[in-house]
């Protein structure tokens, strides 16, 4: 029977996905007809290819919830996000008779949450809105930032970042997660310390922060290798290396627990990278592929310096627009809302988000962009190899090349305003998105461009854009952070290294041509804030080595000589905020001896050696003294009193003076000052010149030293002593004269001592 015969080919070969195809009257004669068979053979034949292509897509579609969709969950912070994105979208898709009703639920929802999150952050603890890492960055360098890391700032962090990650904008987690797993290390120091003094210990606390950032980028992504070395890049100028396994042993630890967590919650079969990816191992790629992905590193590099800069200047458009800043000032919540509710707004996916695959989330974006299968056929036709959540690219009236280019433009803009708002979030998952977007842009041309592959050596290998796409996440992602260790991260999310060599191709060029155009995005924050770091020496401008520190020290010192009177230390102490003094061994010789701190010094002039207004009478029974009551001594008694004690000499037998206060030269140059202060972490220094003091470098001075010694274009700007070198050349020798003088009277009074081949030695080294 024909109806049979095809009925139950089409069912048991197709399944579920068959096509019904309208079937022709019953045939009286066509049994004998030639015809008829042929009919039939093609008839049988597309039923089996059919029936092939819903097996495969079944197939496809069967496993891909299961293995990709719910790892990348774990890209959204905890169930808390993951339940506010489904919540989000099942407010949106139960109202889908009424569009108007849908797009108030799709602007609404995320206002709500980010509303909060910037207000309760705001009221709880300001400093935990930002990413973190530049606050971080800024603390291993050994200043102190006040309520950084503390419980308050923790419960803010926490709660503020669930919330604007479960809006949906185009936030990153990697930044908050290093700030949360530092204020996690902090307290655990703090209460360790109860049982033992060690954690007390500042250099110990230096060396926990260090492991925390590791173990905060470790368990963002379950990437513990990648983790310990992003942590250093971003966080470090030198890094300890007795703190390289702690790191390591910290991110292993975090990252297999967090892995765990997914197995016992169900979420996971057994441990998984978080984006497994099915490129070819045997033939990943050609080599007439690697001048593409060359391309991709150096407009990756542009890409990332372009998005540094255009953060940057939004800040500071905020800031110089007085009216604005004092309105925004006022309504605080004002200025999240309305960032909120436009790019709300521009991705609403009946409008204008159709053409941007607005609907998809980020962990849903970064799925179908590493799928190994070329969206379209040719590149030409609008025809999608395969449906589901790669449909959102689809468009009838424009390609997938339109879509992408769309989604690229919109998400740059987005991502680089949407990381302004005063919430707790970070900027590298948004950066990430949008070079896993760039690459697969590059792979889609590529393979409409190469429709049958290249051929090599008479065998056809297709193009694979899932690997473009890696290849450009790892080289925007790492051109804004100016790290190579993203490339290490990447291989980790993939659970692949096939493509090893276009990731480190790519991610180098992009940080050459990054870092030779703007600062990274954390270096960028750090100057946004004027948080106090030194900054980096910019390479290729040889000017800087001509500076000296001669030229950019403060040459009045204050300072306290060995036979100083109070009334000297009173004036010093009142004008200076220095927490340390300079101590010499007169006014004349200006000879530099230890520092002594500037806190004990100020407790010598503390109240307690004043006059007491009266004598005091026996205890009482409380404990407390009893004042007899005979009348106070007259004030013009206590004055003369206080005048008598301040002409008196500074006993420093009682003050803590440091043996060794760190010394640099006058000509030591700018490029080994900045060198040692980023190596030992102090932030001043002070100038001498054959012992004797002649000037201070403080961080302060050696900053504007940086940024001010080398312009935009390159032009020289010499710091302004450094014009009169030349003219003062007369004095300086004249006092360098005087100098050699003074050292040469002094070793004629020393006590004479032996001579020995080994000290000539030393002093031929």
């Amino acid at each position: 029977n024909y109806y049979q015969f095809c009925g139950c080919g089409l069912v048991g070969m197709a399944g579920e996905g068959y096509c019904k195809i309208p079937l022709p009257p019953h045939p009286t004669n066509l049994l004998s007809s030639s015809m008829y068979g042929r009919y039939t053979q093609d008839l049988g034949a597309f039923a089996k290819d059919e029936a092939a292509r819903v097996r495969l897509q079944q197939e496809h579609w069967k496993s891909s919830p299961k293995e990709r969709l719910r790892p990348s969950e774990f890209l959204e912070y905890d169930h808390g996000r993951c339940a506010c994105c489904r919540t989000q979208k099942w407010m949106y898709g139960g109202l889908d008779t009424n569009i108007f009703l849908q797009y108030m639920a799709w602007i609404t929802y995320p206002i709500v949450l980010i509303t909060f999150s910037a207000g309760f952050t705001q009221i709880l603890a300001p400093q935990a809105v930002g990413s973190g890492i530049p606050e971080m960055k800024t603390i291993l360098r050994g200043v102190v930032l006040k309520e950084y890391l503390t419980l308050k700032t923790f419960v803010a962090k926490v709660i503020g970042l669930t919330c604007a990650l479960g809006s949906g904008m185009p936030l990153g987690k990697e930044g908050p997660f290093v700030h949360i797993a530092s204020m996690c290390a902090a307290l655990l120091s703090k209460f360790l310390s109860v049982f033992g003094g060690i954690y007390e210990n500042e250099s110990r606390n230096i060396e926990m922060l260090a492991a925390a950032c590791a173990v905060g980028v470790g368990c963002c992504f379950a990437a513990p290798i990648g983790g310990v070395l992003f942590s250093i890049e971003v966080t470090s100028t030198f890094f300890a290396v007795r703190n390289y396994w702690r790191g390591f042993f910290a991110a292993t630890f975090s990252a297999f627990i967090f892995r765990v967590l997914a197995v016992w919650n169900k979420d996971e079969e057994t441990i998984t990278a978080l984006f497994k990816t099915r490129f070819r191992l045997d033939f990943p790629f050609d080599l007439q592929e690697l001048p593409a992905f060359a391309v991709i590193g150096i407009a990756s590099g542009f890409g990332g310096a372009l998005f540094v800069y255009f953060n940057r200047k939004i800040v500071q458009f905020m800031r110089k627009q007085k009216t604005i800043n004092r309105f925004l000032m006022k309504k605080r919540l004002l200025f999240p809302a309305l960032v909120t509710f436009l790019i709300a707004t521009l991705t609403f996916p009946p409008g204008f988000g159709q053409f941007m695959a607005g609907q998809l989330t980020q962990k849903e974006t970064l799925v179908t962009l590493f799928d190994n299968r070329t969206w379209a056929k040719q590149g030409l036709a609008e025809e999608f190899e395969f449906g589901g959540v790669s449909e959102a690219w689809k468009h009838p009236h424009a390609n997938v090349f339109v879509t992408l280019v769309v989604f690229i433009l919109m998400k740059f803009w987005m991502s680089a305003l949407a990381t302004t708002i005063p919430v707790p979030c970070g900027a590298f998952m948004p950066v990430f998105v949008i070079g896993a977007a760039f690459g697969r842009l590059m792979g889609e041309s590529m393979a409409a461009w190469f429709p049958d592959g290249i051929h090599t050596d008479s065998n056809i290998y297709r193009i694979v854009p899932g690997g473009y796409a890696v290849v450009g996440a790892a080289a925007l992602s790492g051109a804004v952070t100016h790290t190579v260790s993203t490339a290490v991260i990447v291989f980790e999310l993939t659970g692949q290294i096939s493509h090893i060599l276009p990731v480190m191709i790519a991610v180098i060029l992009a940080n050459a041509v990054a870092q030779s155009l703007q600062p990274s995005l954390y270096d960028s924050i750090i100057r946004i804030k004027k948080l106090p770091y030194l900054p980096e020496l910019g390479w290729g401008h040889q000017e800087k080595y001509n500076v000296r520190v001669e030229d950019i020290m403060v040459r009045d010192v204050r300072y306290i000589t060995l036979n100083c009177r109070y009334r000297d230390l009173q004036d010093v102490l009142h004008s200076t905020k220095m927490k340390s003094l300079a101590l010499v061994e007169s006014a004349g010789s200006v000879f530099f001896l230890p520092e002594p701190q500037g806190r004990l010094l100020g407790a010598k002039m503390s109240p307690h050696r004043r006059l007491p207004s009266g004598p005091e009478g026996p205890k009482n029974r409380w404990g407390g003294c009893c004042k007899k009551k005979e009348p106070c001594p007259p004030s013009q008694m206590v004055m003369e009193w206080e005048e008598r004690q301040l002409d008196q000499l500074v006993n420093f037998n009682n003050c803590k003076i440091d043996p060794a206060p760190f010394q640099l030269v006058e000509r030591t140059s700018l490029h080994k000052t900045h060198t040692i202060f980023s190596l030992l972490g102090v932030d001043h220094a002070y100038v001498t010149s054959i012992g004797r003091l002649i000037g201070v470098v403080t961080l302060k001075e050696l900053r504007k030293a940086i940024e001010g010694s080398v312009t935009a274009k390159g032009v020289k700007v010499r710091p302004p002593l450094a014009s009169f070198r030349d003219s003062t050349t007369s004095s300086s020798d004249m006092e360098a004269t005087e100098i050699h003088q003074l050292w040469d009277r002094r070793q004629r009074h020393s006590i004479p001592r032996e001579f020995s081949p080994s000290e000539s030695d030393d002093k031929c080294q």
